[in-house]
């Protein structure tokens, strides 16, 4: 059987986010939401780096395009960049394509065809390059994309294109800037079925004006996505409040311009008619719609992410057409964000013109009009650059510069890569009320807020350093001690360090599920029987270590796998394994699998790698917690087999269990014999006390965590396990969404609280106020009384 290292086409089902290395960043994330995710994304395949590198080796142009971009001398010499960059992009387009790889490119068009049901179907075939869309550098607009193809020697020559597209002058330049050496960068083409959209929008999970991450932006308009990326047309503007998802800013501008498919192939531009210019291009039931999968996505990925869709003009269906991490907000220090936002507007001087603030920052130079990128070498540092709008080509030039457009929005391609080199850039002036263009002239001295969106008249920047040095010293962050401890959950190992500095007081919850749905991938069982356990083990316990490292001395307490059987069937091998049912969700999961017969091997598998963390690496902040405890014999039977495997409870190993199931209330007075404390998930507490399935559209509306059952449930635990000295914590969603949760949590005697790392500070000063007042009104004896009974 081929192995998929080897193999020229993978289809995106076949992928995982992790799969860059074998099809790049676009194609291994959107094989990522296909098979990983309920988001609809338009199907398809993508050709592998494996044919690419098989592409250049058999056609020999590794080493003639090695000898070319040798005979660069200057980087910064825009006619030397271009002439061997062409020259190279020539050479790919002409070399003839080695008959294997475009036989399979073939055959997989043409089964895409039969999975359509349509004949030579249209497709969008978009680059997907090993070095983009990494956490750290988007590389957007770097490598080319073609739209409505149709007809397998299309798809071909397409395919052709986009590995030449690899060594466009942006491109070569931009991965020489961001030090990626130009041979080990390989090309994948995703070919997927073409949505006839007649609204597309960008959307990041995060305000990319001011980092504020409790909101998410949406850019809209009408027609095809690539006039938003590219700037030429003004979009759509809406920022939603992430916790309740309802719109707080909008701006709704005329869109005069819309590109549209062809119907032979290929793509067009055409004016939009009056009355349909000035709309919004999505419904607020669509923006709504849309805000909902961004909150998905970055809860599924643990982190910021940049994505795009488009609406379907025959079926009025939103798709999913790329996602890809954030790499501006992602990585800034949380101080450095919050100096940025300080600096206030300045009224006292003229301003010259307003637009949209794309990428914080202030700076002062004189104004250089360019209209054309094949005049960026009259450009010089330290001047402003004015212009309508720039493209992937401009790319030379806006490292030497602050920015200013005509035209664009805050997703287009100059607000990406300017947040990205951190250089300020204000957009979308001419939706403002005046195009930049021509209200400032060459050599004009200028000085732009790009935080706040306005360019002044003269030099102010001893002005605005002197208010930001005033302003810093007022916004330092304080929070006070709590006696509630305050924790954190978390999934993505890679995000431990960047949240390892918040005021948190360790991991409340780690998800091992991350582990197994990004890293292993494989079903342990399947692996057991192929011989590879060792992967199993390794996997879990280098990534948990990678947690436990970053936050001690403080705890880690990670959960135990809590699959359900559906989602153990999505790991490859796991059909053989896995039971049908018809409700998963009160299946085959948790405790009831680790001792069962047909899955304790690969429980053992676990214990191992905690074992391996704890003595290996010596990390012993690590934890552990058992997840859907259904009976009290369930409860001996785990801990035992944790024994077994030399993992004993202790004063510096502790077992808790999840607080998820009535009978878990019921019997807290049993349960605490066997665990150190518990941990409440409120999801399932509530669904399974209100008897409410919280999917079920139906019932939804019934499910409410702050039902007077529930809390009375969650008020007997606290009590009981507190009578044999066990500590309670709550790991739910339910604080996220219900702030005010935290103050009958406190009252009731809680020990700890973890939420997501966005909700850690209001968390921290929150819980902070609430014991205050709760000593205020002991003290006084005028505190309010409660208006409900939590007697049990």
């Amino acid at each position: 059987m081929e192995k998929r290292e080897q193999k020229n086409v993978l289809w995106f089902d076949e992928l995982h986010r992790s799969d860059v290395n074998l099809v790049g960043g676009k194609s291994s994330s959107l094989g990522e939401m296909t098979s990983a995710m309920k988001i609809l994304v338009p199907y398809g395949f993508a050709t592998t780096t494996h044919a690419y590198r098989q592409f250049m080796a058999e056609t020999g142009l590794n080493d003639q395009i090695n000898k070319l971009l040798a005979e660069i001398n200057d980087y910064e010499n825009a006619n030397e960049l271009h002439r061997v960059c062409s020259h190279i992009r020539q050479m790919i387009v002409e070399a003839p394509m080695p008959s294997e790889i475009a036989m399979t490119i073939k055959k997989a068009y043409a089964t895409l065809s039969e999975k359509m049901g349509e004949t030579e179907p249209f497709v969008a075939i978009r680059s997907s390059a090993t070095a983009e869309d990494l956490p750290n550098a988007s590389f957007a607009g770097q490598q080319e994309s073609y739209l409505n193809v149709r007809g397998a020697e299309m798809v071909l020559a397409k395919v052709q294109e986009c590995y030449a597209s690899l060594f466009t002058d942006r491109a070569t330049y931009y991965r020489h800037k961001q030090h990626f050496p130009h041979e080990k960068v390989a090309l994948s083409a995703a070919v997927q079925m073409m949505v006839f959209s007649k609204a597309s929008g960008v959307m990041f999970s995060v305000n990319v004006a001011n980092g504020n991450d409790a909101q998410i932006v949406i850019d809209t308009i009408w027609g095809l996505g690539e006039y938003i990326v590219l700037g030429k047309v003004t979009p759509d503007h809406f920022v939603i409040n992430k916790n309740n998802l309802q719109v707080v800013e909008r701006s709704v501008v005329p869109k005069t311009i819309e590109l549209c498919q062809t119907p032979g192939g290929g793509v067009h531009e055409e004016p939009v008619p009056a009355d349909r210019a000035i709309r919004p291009a999505l419904t607020e039931d669509q923006i709504h719609e849309l805000a909902g999968y961004a909150k998905e996505i970055e809860k599924h990925y643990g982190c910021y992410m940049d994505m795009e869709s488009a609406l379907d003009a025959r079926t009025d269906r939103l798709w999913l057409v790329q996602a890809r991490p954030e790499t501006v907000w992602s990585n800034k220090n949380n101080k450095q964000a919050s100096k940025e936002s300080t600096v206030s507007m300045n009224k006292t001087k003229k301003i010259l013109v307003k637009g949209l603030p794309a990428s914080p920052g202030v700076s002062t130079g004189k104004v250089h009009v360019i209209a054309d990128p094949k005049d960026i070498d009259e450009f010089e540092e330290g001047e402003i650059l004015v212009t309508l709008m720039t493209s992937p080509d401009w790319v030379p030039a806006m490292k030497k510069a602050a920015i200013i457009t005509d035209n664009g929005g805050m997703t287009c391609h100059a607000a990406i890569v300017s947040r990205e080199m951190q250089i300020p850039c204000i957009v979308g002036t001419k939706s403002c009320g005046q195009a930049v263009t021509e209200m400032l002239q060459d050599g004009e001295q200028v000085t732009i807020d790009a935080k706040n969106g306005v360019v002044y008249q003269g030099d102010l920047a001893e002005q605005f350093n002197g208010e930001k040095k005033t302003t810093e010293s007022h916004y330092a962050e304080y929070y006070a001690p709590t006696a509630t401890r305050v924790m954190m959950n978390l999934g993505d190992p890679e995000l431990a360090e960047k949240y390892a500095e918040l005021p948190v007081d360790g991991i409340g919850l780690m998800r091992e599920e991350f582990l197994w749905t990004t890293y292993i991938h494989d079903h342990p069982l399947y692996l057991i029987e192929t011989g590879h356990p060792e992967k199993v083990v390794d996997m879990l316990a280098d990534g948990i270590a990678k947690v436990a490292r970053a936050i001690a001395p403080r705890p880690i307490v990670l959960r135990f796998s809590d699959f359900k059987s559906g989602e153990y069937r999505n790991l490859t091998g796991g059909d053989k394994y896995e039971p049908h049912e018809p409700a998963d969700l009160l299946g085959w999961r948790g405790a009831s699998r680790y001792y069962d017969p047909k899955y304790i091997e690969a429980f053992k598998l676990e214990l191992a790698a905690v074992k391996k963390v704890r003595q290996e690496f010596r990390l012993k902040n690590l934890n552990v917690m058992i997840p859907f405890v259904r009976i009290v014999t369930e409860a001996d039977k785990v801990t035992k087999l944790m024994v077994a495997a030399g993992l004993h409870r202790g004063p510096d190993f502790k077992v808790y269990m999840m607080a998820e199931i009535p009978s878990n209330i019921i019997l807290a007075d049993q349960f605490n014999k066997y665990v150190d404390g518990y941990s409440i998930g409120s999801n399932d507490l509530a669904m399974l006390i209100l008897g409410c399935d919280r999917n079920n559209d139906t019932v939804a509306h019934l499910f409410d965590e702050r039902n007077l059952a529930v809390k009375r449930a969650i008020s007997h635990l606290i009590k009981t396990a507190h009578q044999d000295n066990k500590t309670v914590s709550i790991c739910g969603q339910a604080l996220s969404e219900y702030p005010e949760l935290a103050s009958f949590l406190i009252q009731q005697g809680i020990d700890y609280i973890s939420v997501n790392p966005d909700m850690v500070k209001e968390t921290k000063q929150n819980v902070a106020r609430i014991e205050q007042r709760i000593i205020l009104d002991n003290a006084t004896g005028k505190g309010r009384q409660a208006v409900e009974s939590y007697a049990w």
